[in-house]
């Protein structure tokens, strides 16, 4: 059997195939990328002279597919480099390369026949214990395989990958009587620990475990707001955040996968269930005629949605007319305003007799009955099902998670006064006494299974920092952030304030860790398990500050933050920041200055103080400078203004990484930091890291000296910025706000080469800072980020 994946191959080519393969390219596995070969040459091939039988036109389709991964939005590949890592070829020139890969992945039409005949030719050409898998929405596995040789199917198994495989979590695996138990577990783990997925083990039945719950819930939704007389608006206001789900909720999130894709999705289901289940799964008749009029989403400019100039229309069910998009209003929604949390707000919100109550009643109680319907058909426990909707449609809470949040017993008694009835395991369980899906004992989760609870097995490097405080409790905290102790003398410092944003109790915070790590540690992580690492300092103190002309304040402050990032940079103990999803501004200094950063490979890191009027107060700008210096190949001349000239760049256009790849072409990480594929393996990852440095006899940085270009550094510097202000682009005050950062990079009036110290840069960034907040245009467009979440231009 295969013992490790270190060359891969994708058959197919489309939107789901290329993605797979970029996917695997971000992981830094090489891939082979196979489509058909073209039966008709393109007019751009004919004035070349080309002929069907020249490689380019026979690699055309695959060809162009790697191609458009480039230009495709959401990006997926996390570099553009990495696009080196996939080659291309077509299916009658490259089988025989199937010999040469490990794991080979069918990704080609939906259709039955199609992929029995590719896996048939995969079969003749792979080498004995290369693992085949085939990535489909819900044909049987198990029909696929038939014909195929012994060790073929001990190594098949379905590989469902949601779409786009970058950025969708879930990975349903699909295994057939013949598979392998060993290859089953290698492709788990290595899902988990090397794609960065989570993954769950699905049955062999129609669209498995998520698309078929996730289907029958939009359209039970449908069906709803149709006999309730809902608008499509007012159904996407309460079928989103507000109940934990995406911001997309339902219609939205139709819109975006497209009709035509959903239908045929539900068509599959349709097509092998009978009974009511079978009525849920045939779409009504307006969205019928919306696949026929070719209103599918986005893709072709109107769905459910259509934007007319600045203006979002919704699409009236009963006309088929765009009108002008409604919310829901009721009592209950103005009632949970003040309620906090999802399991509470939708406790708060199914109960109540008003139109979102009602509305919320009827599209929940059928999924829940369905999915508990489902156990043992779809999967074979409760959290599988429940894993599988929240990673892959984007749910905070299961099914069965949900049910417990709103009470099984109550809401069992509902059920049965409206003639709905649960499944018989259900009030089996309920007479065992147990009242609850899941339970937690001593930090550790269990759920429900024939008649007893079971532990929850979880990945060893899926550390919990709530189970953590909740066992062992905290080291010190305050109202913003907590020590943790991770165990093997490691400490953890957890932001826990609104967005995570930083003020003075993180700041003191920090400066407790470091002391305590100091004392009594191997190390320390700064990390948390929020929704973001940091979005940067808490701008509406600065703001209110500032009006009220309270600079003395400001000035602390800055001073403060400052001190407490050179205590991380100068730690006698390892610091190891852990950043993931957005770690901007003040979120970027803090992880600047450490040891070592270990990044979540979906971190978009940045210095964006200037899209708020400001520059990076907290070190950030000479951190910046000195990760550029210390990329440069050692005993290299370089340029210094060169050097210069990039970091003024990023700074002073706020440019934000796009992956964790990309924050290494930026130097917002150093080539030695690491990159966590699966986001749940961070903490472990960067604690790791933690040990491993303290291991070694970790030493703090020697302070040194920083070359800067100075007063003819500066001049250049700004001949960029000077022309884009005399040609429009940018205003008055955006160049005031350059002249500052220019000021700051470059060292001030000083000769060219001078080395100056850092609390010499950190004093010039201090002023700078500090004379920004006080301009009038830049407390405004301090203001309008707080008011409207963009950036004002003025």
């Amino acid at each position: 059997m295969t013992k490790s994946i270190k060359k891969a191959a994708v058959l197919g080519s489309g939107v789901m195939g290329s993605g797979i393969a970029a996917h695997l390219a971000n992981i830094g596995i090489p891939v082979l990328l196979l489509d058909i070969v073209p039966r008709d040459l393109t007019v751009e091939e004919k004035e070349k002279g080309l002929s069907l039988e020249d490689k380019p036109v026979r690699n055309r389709i695959a060809s162009a597919a790697a191609k458009k991964l480039l230009k495709q939005k959401p990006a997926p590949l996390s570099s553009k480099s990495n696009l080196s890592f996939i080659e291309v070829g077509n299916f009658e020139d490259d089988m025989d390369r199937l010999a040469d890969v490990d794991w080979i992945i069918e990704v080609v039409v939906e259709n039955l026949d199609i992929k029995k005949y590719v896996l048939f030719e995969i079969d003749k050409y792979r080498k004995s214990g290369a693992i085949v898998s085939s990535n489909t929405s819900g044909i049987s596995v198990e029909a696929m395989a038939e014909g195929c040789s012994e060790d073929f199917r001990k190594h098949f198994l379905g590989t469902h990958f949601f779409n786009p495989p970058r950025y969708l979590k879930l990975l349903e695996l699909i295994p057939t009587k013949d598979t392998d138990p060993h290859v089953l577990s290698f492709m788990k783990t290595f899902a988990e620990d090397v794609l960065g997925k989570g993954v769950v083990e699905a049955k062999d039945t129609p669209n498995f475990i998520a698309n078929r719950i996730g289907t029958y819930g939009l359209l039970v939704t449908v069906r709803e707001m149709v006999k309730g007389n809902y608008s499509v608006g007012e159904v996407d206001s309460i079928t989103g955040p507000l109940i934990g789900r995406p911001k997309s909720a339902t219609f939205r999130t139709l819109d975006v996968v497209g009709l035509d894709t959903f239908a045929n999705v539900a068509k599959n289901v349709y097509d092998q269930v009978e009974g009511e289940e079978k009525d849920v799964f045939d779409p009504p008749t307006f969205m019928k005629q919306m696949l026929v009029n070719g209103w599918l989403g986005s893709k072709s400019g109107q769905g459910f949605y259509k934007k007319v100039g600045q203006d979002i229309f919704e699409l009236e069910s009963e006309t088929l007319k765009y009108v002008e998009r409604k919310k829901l209003k009721a009592p209950s929604l103005e009632m949970v305003k003040q309620v906090k949390g999802t399991g509470a707000k939708m406790k708060a919100l199914i109960y109540s007799e008003d139109r979102a109550g009602q509305l919320l009643w009827q599209i929940t109680a059928p999924t829940l009955l369905y999915s508990a319907n489902l156990l043992g058909e779809i999967a074979d426990d409760i959290v599988a099902i429940d894993q599988a909707m929240k990673w892959g449609f984007g749910w905070q809470l299961g099914p069965f998670e949900t049910w417990d949040a709103i009470g099984i017993e109550k809401s069992l008694s509902v059920m049965e006064s409206q003639g709905m009835k649960a499944p018989d395991w259900i009030y089996e369980m309920i007479e065992k006494g147990h009242k609850s899906f899941y339970i937690n004992e001593n930090g550790v989760r269990f759920y429900y299974k024939d008649g007893e609870y079971r532990k929850i097995e979880v990945n060893p490097k899926s550390i919990n920092l709530q189970q953590i405080k909740e066992t062992k409790g905290v080291i010190k905290k305050n109202s913003s952030a907590s020590l943790i102790d991770l165990g093997e003398s490691v400490a953890l410092l957890e932001f826990h304030s609104k967005n995570n944003a930083i003020g003075l109790d993180i700041i003191q915070m920090i400066n407790f860790a470091i002391d305590e790590v100091e004392r009594n540690y191997k190390g320390l992580v700064i990390g948390n398990q929020g929704k973001n690492f940091c979005v940067g300092a808490n701008l509406a103190m600065i703001l209110l500050e500032a009006q009220d002309d309270n600079y003395f304040e400001v000035d602390m402050v800055i001073r403060h933050f400052q001190q407490a990032m050179m205590k991380i940079k100068y730690s006698r103990k390892p610091v190891v920041a852990a950043p993931f999803g957005m770690t901007l501004g003040g979120g970027a200094e803090i992880c600047l200055p450490a040891a070592h950063i270990q990044a979540s490979s979906e971190t978009y890191m940045g210095l964006v103080e200037v899209g708020v009027g400001l520059i990076p107060g907290g070190g950030g700008n000479k951190e910046l400078y000195i990760k550029h210096l210390r990329s440069l190949p050692k005993g290299v001349n370089f340029d210094l203004q060169n050097v210069a000239n990039k970091v003024f760049e990023t700074i002073a256009t706020g440019k934000v990484s796009s992956s964790a790849h990309e924050a290494i072409e930026n130097n917002f990480l150093g080539q030695s930091d690491g990159i966590s594929i699966n986001g749940d393996h961070l903490i472990y990852d960067a604690k790791q890291k933690v040990l491993h440095l303290a291991e070694e006899g970790y030493l703090p940085p020697v302070r040194r000296k920083i070359p800067v270009v100075g007063e003819t550094g500066y001049a250049a510097l700004l001949l960029g910025a000077q022309a884009m202000l005399h040609s429009g682009y940018i205003s008055e005050h955006d160049m005031k706000i350059a002249k500052k950062v220019a000021y700051v990079i470059a060292g001030g009036k000083v000769p060219f080469g001078t080395e100056v110290d850092e609390q010499y840069l950190l004093d010039l960034e201090r002023e700078a800072f500090l004379s920004l907040v006080a301009e009038g245009k830049s407390q405004q467009r301090m203001q309008h980020m707080l008011v409207k979440g963009k950036p004002l231009r003025n």
